[in-house]
């Protein structure tokens, strides 16, 4: 992922009736999966540290976090399971999901039957996917803001226009003439410019200001 595209991420902790986590049992073996939005490395580690607190008598708690916009920084770990049993299947679950800015950790309860290499992977890899599927996520669209000034009696025609291209509309100032705020995908604005100017007769006042992501529900 390069950093001036979109990305997807999760809001908060997953929700099910309202808390973490998500449950998933196999052979007697309890497998809870935890999820995060996360995008500081050593706020993921007190977090994980809380969650082992909690459930001090668990086997296992393996986790791993993607963090950063292009999804650069990565870590992993097993948590005492078999090398590349637990820690990159749950890994490989998040980037498979295109999601970053997040951690996930699963919290395994050894119900006394071994599952072995594969078993494992799959359980850890399946009940991380649980996890993240249950996370309301969101799109994080890289936007510029477009600062539009006109007279009073084009509001009514610049709110119509704003409507019927579904634009993102930021705060409106209203002095001796009327300010809007619009925040548009970068490689729109120049369409968007265009339109704006054609519709006020040149009467508009365009100026562009800084880019930064906001983010959108997915459906």
């Amino acid at each position: 992922m390069s950093t001036d595209r979109d990305y997807t991420t999760i809001t908060g902790e997953i929700p099910e009736g309202g808390v973490s986590p998500v449950s998933y049992e196999i052979q007697r073996s309890r497998f809870l999966a935890y999820v995060i939005h996360a995008e500081d490395e050593e706020a993921v580690r007190a977090w994980l540290a809380a969650l082992k607190k909690e459930h001090y008598d668990a086997r296992h708690t393996p986790y791993a976090m993607v963090l950063g916009a292009d999804g650069s920084r990565q870590r992993s770990s097993d948590d005492g399971e078999p090398g590349g049993t637990a820690g990159s299947p749950i890994l490989e679950a998040i980037k498979g999901r295109g999601i970053t800015d997040v951690a996930v950790t699963v919290v395994r309860y050894f119900g006394g039957i071994k599952l072995g290499a594969g078993g494992l992977i799959r359980a850890y890899a399946h009940a991380a996917g649980l996890g993240l599927d249950a996370a309301s996520k969101l799109r994080m669209t890289l936007l510029r803001e477009l600062s539009v000034t006109i007279d009073y009696d084009l509001l009514a025609a610049i709110e119509r226009y704003i409507r019927a291209e579904e634009l993102i509309a930021g705060e409106t100032t209203y002095a001796e003439r009327v300010t809007c705020i619009l925040r548009i995908p970068p490689d729109d604005i120049t369409r968007h410019t265009a339109a704006l100017t054609d519709l006020t007769a040149g009467r508009a006042v365009c100026t562009l200001g800084g880019t930064a992501y906001q983010g959108i529900p997915c459906e």
